[in-house]
């Protein structure tokens, strides 16, 4: 006889703590734990409900009050760049991309204290060192990638752009990414989703997912200049349509009862035992 059993993760709640998105605000997060056996599988269908990985935790935001948090994704068949990201592409069109396993190095650590010493002084990662960044590369118990961009530099090639890509069944998840804060007009940002649209799109992935977007939020309004976008929103992802029918506003009632958001989650079943 053969058993079938589910894959029972233990999930946890944060304490509350300061939100960086929105003024004022108290984030909390739900969260689970991405190891053993199943952490791919596990990570693949947490990813289609809102989740995102850190290291080896997947959480989505669990507020209490607040449900602004969307998780996002391009979806790659039907996504068609607008005027502005066409010129884009072409005015970074001397990067190289190279795809690597997820190894920290000194070169992409120096590029990454520049980036957050000019862009992100103030945020959380503002004191991580060579150790932690080390860590958050390379500790993944799934398939992930590191992807660097390089411009010529004389002889050699200047490391520009970096991102931390976990691979799904159905798509690519930008994990984190980093870049040159000098280049300022080459909107390094925008092209490294863009080019993980035709990277996903290469292999036949059908989705990008960009982590959250949160209305009311100018550090992560941005992702609503992407075409082909849906939200995760109601339990279910939907096009995202006009941005502004989406808002961030207050109420005791926007957020299930963390019981409820658990016992809502669809999980994996572990793969049959021998006979």
């Amino acid at each position: 006889m053969r058993h079938t059993l589910p894959i029972a993760p233990q999930f946890y709640v944060t304490a509350p703590q300061a939100c960086p998105y929105l003024d004022g605000r108290l984030e909390r997060k739900l969260f689970t734990a991405l190891q053993g056996e199943h952490a791919q599988r596990l990570n693949d269908m947490l990813s289609k409900q809102g989740f995102r990985r850190s290291q080896n935790v997947l959480y989505r935001p669990s507020c209490a009050e607040c449900s602004a948090c969307l998780s996002a994704r391009i979806r790659v068949a039907d996504f068609r760049p607008n005027r502005t990201q066409k010129r884009l592409l072409r005015r970074n069109g001397d990067l190289v991309r190279n795809a690597t396993s997820p190894w920290a190095t000194e070169d992409q650590y120096a590029l990454f204290r520049r980036y957050l010493d000019q862009r992100h002084a103030d945020g959380g990662m503002a004191d991580m060192d060579i150790f932690e960044f080390a860590a958050m590369i390379e500790e993944t118990p799934i398939r992930s990638r590191v992807i660097e961009y390089s411009r010529p530099n004389g002889m050699a090639r200047r490391l520009t752009a970096v991102s931390l890509t976990d691979v799904f069944d159905d798509g690519l998840s930008m994990v984190y990414s980093f870049y040159d804060p000098d280049l300022v007009n080459s909107s390094l940002g925008t092209f490294l989703i863009l080019d993980h649209v035709e990277i996903a799109r290469e292999a036949g992935l059908p989705y990008v997912y960009l982590g959250y977007w949160v209305p009311g939020s100018r550090k992560m309004g941005y992702k609503a200049n992407f075409d082909a976008l849906e939200i995760y929103k109601g339990g279910e992802w939907r096009e995202v349509g006009n941005p502004e029918d989406h808002t961030a506003e207050l109420h005791p009632l926007s957020v299930a009862p963390i019981a409820e958001q658990v016992a809502r989650i669809s999980l994996p079943e572990a793969r049959p035992a021998p006979e």
